[in-house]
């Protein structure tokens, strides 16, 4: 067996609940006896150890020889997917439904086609109910199998009821399918550089959009198209930072499924993505009242839909609560609260407890030394940068790279480490140069951050205040705005010349906003 695969094992075996370890056990002694089960006995050993030692493994159970050990581990991980998928059919309607295609399947080839029939009818119904239609489209073929092949309950009528119904449903499926792939696609741009960076990404972006949108009414799609049509809009106004448009989309999205309320339990991953892009939109354009509610409806996901049907479901709840509660504290301003949520935040990190990937990761080491930066740690924020700055060469966001290195530079500063900051301006400056992300805002930062190290005491508060009107000039600038969504670089400024730290400047224009309102 590879590397590969025996790591994807092990790691199979560790996300085992205690309930799923008993119920695999009993699973295997049903009809045979433990002590005959060899591949029990590797999964015994794989659960007792944490480190995976196959010379160990051979000495422990000698029944076990070494050129059967591959093939063991092979036939433990599909037993394994089988114990799980028995264990996991009640709650998940999907499962049942492809149980019931398999059980048309056994009575097609026994010939008994009408009890196939009536089982793949009321599969069918079901499929509807829960809006599985890919589902629905395959039982529909087999039941065309059925009913050309042989003569059962066929009536009149019955063979261009199923064509329409067939047609009907390859319509729907298309127009869904035609905008889930442009929000993908947009998804896997975004991913790649972040916000557009300017007007040549935005020309591009809007010309991919345009071109690819599928012309098609919203009012004409079923609950999924409208989702994705939802979904799509978000991604495109996110990425070119049209956040009020994102909101209205990201509104719609939630509110499909307070018309379709039935779907929160069957789709609820994709509930909680909508939750998590209105709190996005909400954050962009600083509503907080609205912020503070939406993410009141998150938390009480917990107890109405609930997190404990499936481990995905888990680790998306738990990814968006510590997104949203981390940027609750970034638009009032009470970064040391927010220091609060770090400890578990990193243990569930260190852990991977809910198997959040490496992009995740990095987003929430970028967060938490905005936090520590916020508060006055800088040499907890260094530390959190550095574990993004020193990845070797990732292949996504690149835009958090980028601003790791800036505010890297200025935690730097912070702490009084001038010469640091001196020698590494030049590197971070040629870094954002290679990867084509040096604009007006960032070069007027690296001037300054240049010129720092020689600046006398009395000649700073000057200097601040100099870049401070010049960043002003680029804040409402829709191409160069962009790395204020990442770095509050005026709230620091104001904060240095008015002799403050940065979370009491941020808290302040928090009340104000509060005040107006």
């Amino acid at each position: 067996m590879p590397k590969q695969k025996t790591d994807d094992l092990i790691r199979l075996v560790k996300s085992l609940t205690r309930a799923e370890k008993r119920h695999f056990r009993l699973f295997v002694r049903r009809n045979q006896a433990s002590d005959d089960i060899l591949f029990l006995k590797l999964f015994d050993y794989l659960d007792k150890h944490k480190a995976y030692d196959e010379a160990h493994i051979l000495k422990k159970i000698p029944a076990i020889k070494k050129r059967q050990l591959s093939n063991l581990k092979a036939h433990l991980y599909k037993q394994l997917l089988v114990s799980l998928r028995l264990l996991n059919a009640n709650h998940n309607e999907d499962l049942q439904l492809r149980e019931a295609l398999d059980y048309s399947r056994v009575l097609y080839d026994k010939g008994l086609y009408r009890q196939a029939l009536d089982l793949l009818d009321k599969a069918k119904e079901r499929a509807y109910a829960s809006h599985y239609l890919t589902l629905a489209m395959e039982i529909i073929e087999f039941e065309k199998l059925i009913e050309s092949q042989y003569i059962t309950r066929s009536i009149e009528g019955r063979a261009d009821a199923l064509t329409e119904e067939s047609n009907q449903l390859t319509e729907e499926l298309n127009k869904t399918n035609q905008f889930s792939n442009l929000s993908l696609q947009l998804y896997g741009l975004y991913l790649k550089v972040g916000y557009v960076r300017n007007e040549k990404d935005y020309y591009f972006m809007r010309e991919f959009f345009q071109s690819n949108l599928p012309r098609v009414e919203y009012q004409d799609l079923d609950f999924l198209g409208k989702l994705y049509f939802c979904q799509a809009h978000v991604w495109y106004y996110h990425t070119t930072q049209d956040f009020a448009l994102c909101y209205r989309y990201a509104q719609k999205w939630v509110d499909l499924f307070k018309e379709w309320p039935q779907y929160r339990q069957t789709y609820a991953s994709l509930y909680l993505k909508g939750l998590h892009n209105l709190l996005n939109a909400l954050f962009n354009t600083l509503q907080h009242q609205r912020f503070v509610d939406v993410l009141g409806e998150l938390s009480r996901f917990k107890e109405e839909v609930g997190v404990k049907q499936s481990k995905n479901i888990e680790g998306l709840y738990y990814l968006y609560y510590y997104i949203h509660n981390i940027k609750r504290h970034f638009l009032e301003g009470s970064f040391s609260k927010g220091l609060a949520l770090v400890p578990d935040l990193t243990a569930a990190m260190a852990e991977n407890r809910y198997n959040w990937d490496d992009h995740r990761i990095m987003v929430f080491y970028y967060r938490i030394a905005c936090l520590y930066f916020g508060s006055g740690d800088n040499d907890a924020a260094i530390d959190y940068l550095n574990l993004i700055i020193n990845q070797k060469n990732p292949d996504y966001r690149a835009d958090i790279q980028c601003f790791s290195r800036i505010l890297n530079l200025i935690a730097h500063f912070e702490l009084g480490n001038a010469q640091l900051v001196e020698y590494q301006v030049k590197s971070v400056y040629r870094f954002l140069s290679k990867m084509d992300d040096l604009h007006a805002v960032q070069k007027e930062i690296f001037r300054f951050l240049r010129r720092l190290p020689r600046l006398q005491d009395a000649d700073l508060k000057p200097a601040f205040q100099a870049l401070l009107e010049r960043l002003k000039v680029h804040e409402t600038d829709p191409f160069e705005r962009r790395p204020f969504l990442y770095l509050d670089i005026i709230s620091w400024l104001e904060a240095k010349i008015q002799g403050r730290c940065v979370q009491d400047v941020v808290r302040a224009k928090f009340q104000g906003r509060s005040d107006i309102g």
